[in-house]
């Protein structure tokens, strides 16, 4: 009989956008529980981009189960055929499980879900809210520190869930029996809208930060001035955002605590440790 070291030590398993908001907590988790993991990022030692086929061969070899984050979105046009492919040739080298970082209630993101679902491999997709993290490592970064949040979802409630807590779904997915052929629906514990998000940083941080609601051609020109978006790009992202920022994620799950055995963070708590980790320090 095999211990769990033995078994963890037989297997290598892929993180894809390994350096990213998810993608780092997977790896880490990973890593601290004793399994072989290979970072995908162009950086890596083993380089891996979506978008470069030929390097895809060499970051699959000895490979038994991957996440994938799919960048720069799980919607982009490009994403379905991409995880096809990819998904495919993966099966092919052997690797027995894939698990899908998806976003909830985007409908473009059908494509790459139904690619991951027709594999072949041991599958499981995970369906997440907005991501607490977007506020201290992601593209609302500067936007708070600058001291205003413009951005055009009104006041739509979302359950905004924390990166740690996919991270420990995404590890379970990937090492735990029971998993494959679920879609998990992933949110956290309560419902705020982006004005919410931002006032709680505010008075956690003494600071005052406005949210200003605008529309999305505004948005867009603030994508292609300011962060160099090409066109092509921002015009997806504003299609995704109007189908997410509708409403239809205003609900709650259960999902994380059902699977985690414990509640999911809550946003106060998040803010709370990105402040005392050194978030949103003005220089």
């Amino acid at each position: 009989m095999t211990s769990n070291n033995e078994q963890a030590a037989a297997q290598t398993i892929l993180v894809t956008a390994g350096t990213g908001k998810v993608g780092r907590r997977v790896a880490e988790r990973l890593s601290a529980a004793g399994y072989p993991v290979r970072i995908g990022s162009r950086s890596a030692a083993v380089p891996f981009d979506w978008a470069d086929r030929d390097g895809w061969d060499a970051v699959l070899d000895g490979v038994s189960a991957a996440f994938l984050m799919y960048t720069p979105d799980i919607g982009d046009p490009r994403a379905g055929e991409t995880i096809r492919a990819f998904s495919e040739l993966a099966v092919a080298k052997g690797v027995r499980r894939l698990v899908l970082l998806s976003a909830r209630g985007e409908d473009q993101a059908a494509a790459a879900e139904r690619a991951v679902r027709e594999s072949g491999a041991e599958w499981t997709v995970l369906q997440a809210a907005w991501f607490d993290q977007n506020f201290d490592e992601g593209v609302f970064t500067d936007m708070i520190l600058g001291g205003a949040l413009a951005f055009p979802a009104g006041q739509v409630l979302e359950p905004f869930i924390d990166s740690g807590d996919l991270a420990d779904v995404a590890v379970a997915a990937l090492t735990e029996a029971g998993h494959a052929g679920r879609d998990y629906d992933l949110t956290g514990p309560r419902l705020l809208s982006f004005g919410d998000a931002v006032a709680a940083i505010g008075a956690a941080t003494g600071r005052e930060i406005q949210y200003i609601p605008v529309s999305g051609a505004e948005f867009g020109a603030v994508l292609t001035s300011e962060f160099g978006m090409p066109d092509q790009e921002v015009a997806v992202m504003l299609d995704i955002f109007a189908t997410l920022l509708d409403g239809r994620n205003a609900t709650v799950t259960d999902t994380v605590r059902e699977l985690l055995g414990r509640e999911p963070k809550d946003f106060d708590d998040y803010v709370r440790d990105a402040i005392a980790a050194g978030a949103w320090k003005q220089s």
